[in-house]
């Protein structure tokens, strides 16, 4: 067994980022923080091709190649912020689910600049609730099993996106959706995304280290070979051509594209105000988890479950989303794949330097990006949303006081296409069964009024009538 070598005590490295304290070296962080950006370097292949495949009210795009360059510059400088003032090997990127929310929920009702907009003041009002101590409050107001269901559901939303944006599922005449096209799976890129499905479950059940990018570049290397041979028809948004450069200078132009007050002109005062409360619940249920399971895994709680520096963890995760917004990628949060870089070793944010500086330099090979089509990345979609799935296990399914709006959580995130109606459906229900038992008082005055919030989201359009808006 080879012999660790530990810092020195005096050196300004350990001083700054314990390493001693935290029985780890600087070799050790290195090796973590590459494994972890190999784990979540999908995300700059993922995001882009969700938000690029959705329109915005007045049916624009935003420029995939620009996506990627905002998507990989976020997650490089908001990962090394972690670093430095968390001191936690905690690496951030876009999330998926609220991009999901950004996409199909948001940008339909506005431009993108607005949606973005909401999505920079969804991390000022994270950084608020840091600052007043009322995120905790609100944490600690949903009950844990409705926290559990919102995460199942996204799961579930994100597995769908996936597969309708292969072409595994698709709409038919006389059903809302059906298997490939009119019934039948058609065509070579559909193959290529259930070969891709396939391989991305064996290496995740084999826990091979960074499966989910080997599945999307071992798929990508098969859909090259079956266009060159002449499948050129089916692939959708990006076709897999062989570019004509490695490297290029990034493309920046969506950096500061965003309209703070935009959302609620277009989308009135009540519908933006949701959003952002639908975005910011979702952010910060989902990095609440990830934060403390890393800190777990890392042997960083204390003997009450805290973690040291939470509240700076806390408000570098509400500036991640004001920098994703800003950046017009859509809201960055900790990414629960850091916990890849802690297996190998990482305790420091040190490892987030290292994931960082390999984000940097993916901001000079997004030519290589543009190669690999939906059929080889969704396949990814659908593992996070199996991984996502698992917590449906620890919902009481026979506790109907819990278990019906958990349900319908659940259920109406995918069969409504978003995140917010499932978050209200299953709020709404929450409280009212609550009260129908006579414990009206149990849920709480903060989750009656995120209840009300949400009656008066579904209830908008006859609002805007009585109130002669329409």
């Amino acid at each position: 067994m080879t012999a660790t070598v530990q810092p020195s005590p005096s050196s300004a490295l350990d001083r700054f980022f314990d390493l001693r304290g935290r029985g780890t070296n600087v070799g050790r962080e290195v090796r973590g923080g590459v494994v972890t950006f190999v784990t979540m370097a999908y995300i700059v292949v993922l995001n882009p091709i969700i938000l690029a495949g959705a329109t915005d009210k007045y049916g624009h795009h935003l420029s995939l190649g620009q996506l990627q360059a905002s998507t990989a510059l976020a997650a490089a400088v908001m990962t090394v912020i972690m670093g430095l003032v968390g001191n936690l090997p905690l690496a951030i990127a876009a999330g998926l689910g609220l991009n999901g929310v950004v996409a199909f929920t948001l940008a339909p009702t506005m431009s993108w600049p607005d949606a973005m907009g909401l999505v920079v003041l969804e991390g000022i009002v994270i950084c608020l609730l840091v600052v007043t101590g009322l995120r905790r409050a609100i944490f600690g107001a949903i009950p844990l099993p409705l926290k559990r269901a919102i995460s199942v559901g996204i799961g579930l939303f994100i597995a769908f996106i996936g597969l309708v944006d292969a072409g595994f599922v698709g709409v038919a005449k006389g059903t809302p959706v059906t298997l490939g096209t009119g019934g039948t799976l058609q065509g070579w890129p559909v193959f290529t995304f259930a070969l891709g499905l396939l391989l991305t479950v064996v290496l995740l059940v084999r826990r091979v280290p960074g499966a989910l990018i080997i599945s999307i570049l071992a798929t990508t290397v098969l859909a090259v070979i079956l266009h060159a041979a002449g499948v050129t028809k089916g692939w959708g948004l990006i076709t897999p051509t062989l570019p004509h450069h490695v490297a290029q200078a990034p493309d920046l132009g969506l950096v500061g594209h965003v309209s703070l007050l935009g959302g609620f002109h277009h989308a009135g005062i009540i519908t933006a105000v949701v959003f952002i409360f639908t975005l910011v619940l979702s952010d910060f249920f989902d990095a609440m988890g990830t934060i403390t399971g890393v800190g777990a895994e890392a042997g960083l709680l204390d003997s009450n479950g805290q973690l040291p520096r939470l509240g700076r963890v806390l408000f570098v995760d509400g500036l991640a989303a004001v920098a994703g917004g800003a950046a017009s990628c859509s809201s960055n949060t900790a990414f629960v794949e850091s916990t890849s870089g802690v297996g190998e070793g990482a305790r420091t944010g040190i490892a987030n330097l290292v994931t960082g500086g390999l984000f940097v330099l993916a901001l000079f090979f997004t030519p290589l990006y543009s190669v690999i089509p939906q059929q080889a990345a969704t396949p990814a979609l659908v593992a996070v949303g199996f991984l996502l799935m698992t917590q449906v296990k620890d919902i009481d399914w026979t506790d109907t006081d819990i278990a019906i709006p958990a349900f319908l959580t659940i259920v109406l995130m995918p069969f409504t296409y978003s995140i917010t109606n499932g978050i209200g459906a299953g709020f709404i229900s929450y409280v009212v069964l609550k009260a129908s038992r006579g414990k009206w008082r149990e849920p709480g005055i903060l989750l009656w009024v995120i209840a009300a919030l949400f009656v008066a989201y579904f209830l908008l359009d006859p609002i805007e009538q009585l109130l002669g808006v329409k």
